[in-house]
């Protein structure tokens, strides 16, 4: 239950503009969090609470307004400072040093000296307490880069907290987890939340809003729209209010039309896959599901050949690939989009409308030159019906937001007709709104008789969306399920099963 109508803000917002040169990202921004409670931001990708996290990190100065801690004016200049007056963020991305341990990570950047000289055993001891207050069991010798995603949040809320936090800003903290480690994750807010302490937590996912929430503050295009307590409000109005407009359905209804040809593996075997066989038929959308870790990756990476096969075959149309590169691949009409955009996915240095052209740039090349206004236009069209936000072809990836990135790698696959669409959890850190948008692109490809495959670990979206679908666990195909048999109850529990109990 939420403590918001008895006691005093921990941290106020009080009319905060921020811009970029001349994009608004933040609108006369006025908010308050409390002690005890969990405030859910929740919005499109570009609405601005990103933006709004950032200033309270102290990474962004606002252009205009104040924060206030405690009612008092605080001028947070850098993170350091904003960490120093008990403003703490852990963001989407693990932050932590791979080649050091969880203890070392844990106080790193706040090490304590001895005439000169780290003073292990006091290091020691406050990471041990760090991880207490966080009610983590992870070894502390444990390599960070050795930690499951799940474990790599864990100690960066215990590492947050060693600072006396009063307000922890949580962004997207589930995006990559299992449900099991969102359970676990959740035992922390929870108890984190029972201490006193105020929570922002920034979610796509409604489930999530009503599971860990108190109060829903929804804001659209930089501005607040409206902040309710989570039990007044539906998730129909909740997306209304964040899009501005009612969403019909969200899933769209995808017409089941398969014709000859389309992508196949046989037996295929690579470091992660079994023996996996599987067909998706042109004008069918079929999807491929199990927990993190269980292979199922590893599908698109085989098709797309960045994962060596070691046995098997794939065809396309009936006709066997050979060994091949993304380049031979793309060649063969095949087009992959991979599930970590920014490390696979986007060119940071590339605009957004070369990032979008870069796996078709010699359809706008003539003699070695390229055609810039033809492969402007082409991406700019793109662009559009991808609804980019801000529509700023010209811009660079990193300044777009997680959903917006996604976009322009998907906005890749629509610059000229490919046979096969591979999407690798085309959906994970976006909105409801962009998630419709995406769908509906989904739905116009199998309508123009593509073979889409959906790889996703977001179950509900897998039983919405495709025709049939396949489970794999530990490597191998597991299940199919189709019609009236794809459910989540039919589903879920072969997400658990080895491949010899599916063999028997």
């Amino acid at each position: 239950m939420s403590r918001r109508l008895d006691s005093v803000p921990v941290v106020s917002v009080r009319n905060i503009t921020k811009s970029f040169q001349a994009v608004v990202a933040l609108e006369n921004v006025s908010i308050d969090f409390h002690p005890g409670e969990v405030h859910v931001l929740f919005g499109e990708n570009g609405a601005g609470k990103s933006t709004l996290i950032n200033v309270l990190a102290g990474v962004h100065k606002p252009t205009e307004g104040t924060v206030e801690l405690n009612g008092l004016g605080a001028d947070l200049v850098s993170p350091q400072r904003a960490r120093e007056l008990g403003i703490s963020a852990v963001f989407q991305e693990p932050a932590l040093v791979g080649t050091l341990s969880v203890a070392e990570n844990l106080t790193l950047g706040r090490e304590q000296l001895r005439a000169g000289f780290l003073n292990r055993r006091e290091n020691r001891k406050a990471a041990v307490a760090a991880f207490a207050q966080a009610g983590s069991r992870i070894s502390l010798d444990t390599m960070a880069r050795e930690l499951s995603r799940a474990d790599q949040q864990v100690v960066e809320i215990a590492r947050a907290l060693q600072d006396s936090a009063r307000l922890l800003i949580l962004d997207e903290p589930t995006a990559s987890l299992t449900a099991e480690e969102t359970d676990r994750l959740f035992e922390i807010v929870r108890r984190l939340k029972a201490e006193g302490l105020a929570i922002i937590y920034i979610t796509h996912r409604l489930g999530e809003i009503r599971e860990i929430g108190d109060t829903v503050t929804v804001m659209r295009d930089g501005m607040i729209i409206d902040t309710l307590p989570i039990d007044e409000v539906t998730d129909d109005e909740l997306v209304t209010l964040m899009v501005g407009r009612k969403v019909e359905a969200l899933f769209p209804d995808i017409p089941h039309k398969p014709r000859d040809g389309g992508l196949e593996l046989r037996d295929v075997s690579t470091s992660q896959l079994r023996g996996a066989s599987l067909t998706v038929r042109r004008g069918e959308v079929v999807g491929v599901t199990g927990l993190v870790g269980s292979g199922k990756g590893d599908v698109g990476r085989a098709v797309f050949g960045l994962a060596a096969l070691q046995r098997g075959a794939i065809f396309v149309d009936a006709q066997v690939l050979p060994a091949g590169t993304p380049r031979s691949r793309i060649g063969q009409k095949v087009i992959y989009y991979p599930a970590d955009r920014k490390r696979d996915g986007l060119v940071p240095t590339l605009a957004a409308f070369e990032n979008v052209t870069l796996s078709a740039i010699d359809s706008w090349t003539r003699l070695g030159f390229v055609d810039r206004k033809a492969e402007r236009l082409a991406a700019n069209r793109v662009l559009s019906q991808m609804s980019l936000r801000p529509n700023h072809p010209e811009s660079l990836p990193g300044t777009f937001s997680g959903g917006n990135q996604q976009k322009i790698v998907l906005a890749r696959g629509f610059t000229q007709d490919y046979a096969i669409h591979v999407f690798d959890e085309p959906t994970a850190g976006v909105d409801v709104g962009a998630r419709a948008e995406i769908y509906a692109a989904i739905k116009a490809l199998a309508e123009t008789g593509a073979a889409v495959l959906v790889i996703s670990s977001d179950l509900p979206e897998i039983v919405g969306l495709v025709h049939r679908a396949y489970v794999i666990a530990d490597g191998a195909v597991v299940g199919e399920f189709t019609g009236d048999q794809l459910t989540q109850d039919n589903v879920l529990p072969y997400f658990f099963m080895e491949s010899k109990e599916a063999a028997s």
